[in-house]
This record gives C-alpha cells, sequence and structure tokens, in this order.
C-alpha cells in the first residue's frame, strides 16, 4: 500500500534511526530512506522489528509511502549532502509539501534552501535538535523554526517524540526563516562555554589539589545535588569511574587532551562578532580547543617556557567551594551572553523569538539542560523584554553572591600558572557589564589620530575630528 506513512525520513545515521524508532514507538507510521541501502536493509531487520516503518530503497518508492502532502525529515551530515537530497527529491515533490532539515545546518543555508523551494511552493523547516543518541531515541529538544504552518502540521509527531519537563513537550515553534536552527547554534556555543569552564575546574583540582579520580567523582557528584545540577555535571561525574578495558586505569587519563570541533561554536562566535554582541566566554572556549590540537608543540614549549613553581597551600574543601561557586556563577553569565545573542540576532533578523520559550525547550532532553533553566525561564516569564539576564534581581543577585569566588578562584589559578581563560573572560564581561566608564575613550581617539575616523564627545554629540600633535 502506498501513501501510508505519517511522516518520511532520510538518513539512518545515530541520530536518524533513533529517531524513526522514537516516532515509531509513539504510533506513527514513518518510511525511511538511506542513500546506502545496506544500512537500510540492517536498520529493518535489526532495529525496526514489527514497528510501523516501510523502508524504500529508491527516492521514487520512498516519496511513494508517504501521505499527502508530505513531510520529510531530512537527517544527513550538514552542508553539501543535505543539498544533493533536496535536489534528489525536488522533483517528486508537490506544491504544498514540507522538508524538514533536522542537521546542524549553517542557518545562511536555512535561509537559501527555504527560500528556493519556496518558490516551487513547497514549506521547508530548519529544526535543531539535541540529546544525541539517547535524546533522539527517548525524547530530545527540538527547535524548528520556519512557516507557522508547517510547524502545526507536523506538531502532534514532533510533541510525541521530544522530551518533556513538568508535562510540557520541549519542543515550540522558534520563529520565522532559519530561527530553528539559529537557537540550535546558540545553543551549542554555550554548551561550548560550559564544557569549557567545567574543564577548567577539573584542571584546578586534578593538577594543583591533587584530587583522585575518585575524589573527582565525588565533588562532582555533590555539585550536581545542588544549584550545578545539569546533564554536563552529570556526565563529568560518571566519566571519573569509567574504568579502560585496554588497562587498569580509568578512561579519562588515558584519552589524548585535544578536543575536536564540528564548527557550531566557531559559528555562534562569528555571528556574534558580525552582531556585535560580546559572548567571550564562548569564544574563549573555541580558542581553547584550537589551542588544544597543537599537543606537539605544546610537550615541545612545556621544556622551555617554565611558570610559577608555586603549589597550592590553602584547605582544599573551602577552595574546593569557590570553585562551585564560581563554576556556577559563569554558567549564568554563559547564558546571559548566549541568549543575549539571540536576542539581538531576532531584532536583527526578524525572528519574533521568544526567549521564554527558548529556556522552556531547553529544560530536558538537549545537552545544556540545567535546573538553572527554570530560573531562566521564569526570568523571561517576568520580563519578555529583558535585555540582560544579569539584570534579572535573581540571578543578577546568585552572581553577586558568587563574585568573590570567581575573583578568588582566577587568582588563585593566575598565581598556580593554570590556564582558565573562559573563567577570566567571564569575569572580565561581568566587570565590563556592571561598569558605568570603559576606557573605549582613548580607543575612539587613537582611532581618529591615525584615521579620521571622527569622534563623539560627551558635551557636544558625535561627528568630531581633531588634527592631533598639534599642540
Amino acid at each position: 500500500m502506498t501513501h501510508e506513512c505519517d511522516i518520511g525520513l532520510i538518513g539512518l545515521g545515530v541520530m536518524g534511526r533513533n529517531l524513526a524508532l522514537n516516532m515509531a514507538d509513539h504510533g506513527f507510521s514513518v518510511g525511511v530512506y538511506n542513500r546506502t541501502a545496506e544500512k537500510t536493509r540492517e536498520f529493518i531487520e535489526k532495529e525496526a522489528g514489527e514497528r510501523k516503518i516501510r523502508s524504500a530503497y529508491t527516492l521514487q518508492e520512498f516519496i511513494s509511502l508517504l501521505k499527502k502532502p508530505r513531510a520529510i525529515l531530512i537527517m544527513v551530515e550538514a552542508g553539501a549532502p543535505v543539498d544533493d537530497v533536496i535536489e534528489g527529491i525536488f522533483p517528486l515533490l508537490e506544491v504544498g509539501d514540507l522538508v524538514i532539515d533536522g542537521g546542524n545546518s549553517h542557518f545562511s543555508d536555512t535561509n537559501r534552501r527555504g527560500k528556493s523551494l519556496a518558490e516551487k511552493g513547497l514549506f521547508y523547516m530548519g529544526m535543531g535538535i539535541s540529546g544525541g543518541e539517547y535524546g533522539a531515541r527517548h525524547g530530545p529538544s527540538m527547535m524548528p523554526g520556519g512557516q507557522k504552518e508547517a510547524f502545526e502540521r507536523v506538531r502532534p509527531i514532533l510533541e510525541a517524540v521530544s522530551a518533556n519537563v513538568n508535562g510540557e513537550p520541549c519542543v515550540a515553534f522558534l520563529g520565522s526563516g532559519s530561527a530553528g536552527h539559529y537557537v540550535k547554534m546558540v545553543h551549542n556555543g554555550i554548551e561550548y562555554g560550559v564544557m569549557e569552564l567545567i574543564a577548567e575546574t577539573y584542571d584546578l583540582m586534578k593538577r594543583r589539589l591533587c584530587l583522585t579520580n575518585d575524589e573527582l567523582h565525588s565533588v562532582y557528584g555533590q555539585w550536581n545535588r545542588k544549584e550545578l545540577n545539569s546533564y554536563l555535571i552529570e556526565i563529568t561525574t560518571k566519566i571519573f569511574q569509567q574504568p579502560d578495558d585496554k588497562t587498569a586505569k580509568r578512561l579519562i587519563d588515558m584519552i589524548v587532551d585535544q578536543a575536536k570541533q564540528k564548527g557550531t561554536g566557531k559559528w555562534t562566535s562569528c555571528e556574534a562578532m558580525d552582531l556585535q554582541i560580546p559572548t567571550p566566554t564562548i569564544d574563549a572556549a573555541v580558542i581553547a580547543r584550537n589551542l588544544s590540537t597543537h599537543k606537539t608543540e605544546r610537550e615541545a614549549v612545556s621544556q622551555m617556557l617554565q611558570g610559577p613553581k608555586t603549589t597550592f597551600r590553602g584547605d582544599k574543601k573551602t577552595f574546593i567551594d569557590h570553585i562551585r561557586g564560581a563554576l556556577y556563577a559563569c554558567m549564568i553569565i554563559t547564558y546571559a551572553q548566549g541568549m543575549n545573542l539571540l536576542q539581538g540576532a531576532s531584532e536583527a533578523y526578524g525572528y519574533g523569538l521568544n526567549l521564554e520559550a527558548v529556556a522552556r525547550i531547553w529544560r530536558g532532553g538537549c545537552i545544556i539542560r540545567a535546573a538553572l533553566l527554570e530560573n531562566i525561564q521564569r526570568a523571561y516569564e517576568n520580563r519578555r523584554d529583558l535585555v540582560n539576564l544579569l539584570l534579572d534581581p535573581h540571578l543578577g543577585q546568585e552572581v553577586m553572591e558568587r563574585q568573590a569566588n570567581l575573583r578568588r578562584v582566577v587568582i588563585t589559578a593566575i598565581e598556580l600558572g593554570l590556564p582558565v581563560p573562559a573563567m577570566m573572560v567571564t569575569l572580565a564581561y561581568f566587570d565590563g557589564y556592571r561598569s558605568a566608564w570603559l576606557p573605549a575613550n582613548l580607543t575612539q581617539a587613537q582611532r581618529d589620530y591615525f584615521g579620521a575616523h571622527t569622534y563623539e564627545r560627551i558635551d557636544k554629540g558625535e561627528g568630531f575630528h581633531t588634527e592631533w600633535g598639534r599642540v
């Protein structure tokens, strides 16, 4: 029988096949296709079981499986592969059909594809999906953007398969055009920042406090039961107890200290710079990953350039409490930077983002889910026009109460010769943002001196230029 499937899915990689199983388990019939036929057969034979999943081995056959108007979810690698899929199915689609890109596409590509398909009477949605393999199978956070009419068509499916927090699905229509993929990009940028901050706390406790893996497991476990409760702290806790199946050591100690990346953090930093919205914690996280890849060079330089020989001599328990407070303050500020970028992008691109909804759907399923997001959601419920999360009375006070912790940790790290770039710039952002005066007047004077860029006077407005050096 043809035209029986509620939705079609192209791409049976880790995320695709788990989403297909998730949708089928919630009662929806799913048509699946993969460029490699063997992967399709393997999925049907080993995983699909008796579920309402129909397979196809040509695009024509795949399209014939779907109810009209069709809804097709593409789950392939971002970039050219998405364009290749669209090119392949385009001649087979009809006016009113819907194409959804569920990968990590750059928002500019989503804009381009959406415009092209709209000219042919087709709907296009860019939908960020976070949660990894487990989330795709059991409930991810889903961030769709595009046309509201198109979202409503697939809303029952998305709400059924997404994560659920307090009876609320972790999916919401976010806005027009590429809003969904933009929000996912910033989600990943925040993810970069928080991961780097956690790594810096690990470095301090491992290399200077000399905590064992069991002690680190205990510390992060305690933190996860308090204000730092989050998915990233949860998995960090578990990582320190994972044994290596090839040695008698813990696996963490056998992993090379080089962090790779797929580009979404860099995209966030570049986009923030284009919009002139500061996201220094995210920037520092991207740079830290870049620096980590210079492993051979770092090993050579470590034999040549020496830092302080100081060892930590204070009370470990007290300093660990300082680290916990510093990390929480930094997490709040990192989310503040990301939400500020979303606000700026919404104005620049006309997305119409509701930041309360963004915080709400990030509470479950996604990688950056954290107890903190309850407070962030509440902040935007109270003031939808909130300029910066640091201006929320509760969150601002949380940072104020922990700024002494952050200052102590940064100072101690400097004295001990350990790099904490994300913490340093987060503190600098806080100090800069709360400062009524910054030395930018000197910068502007220099610009006018060498480039006649003019400057603004405090008493007479802008447009002034001086022939500097004539005293």
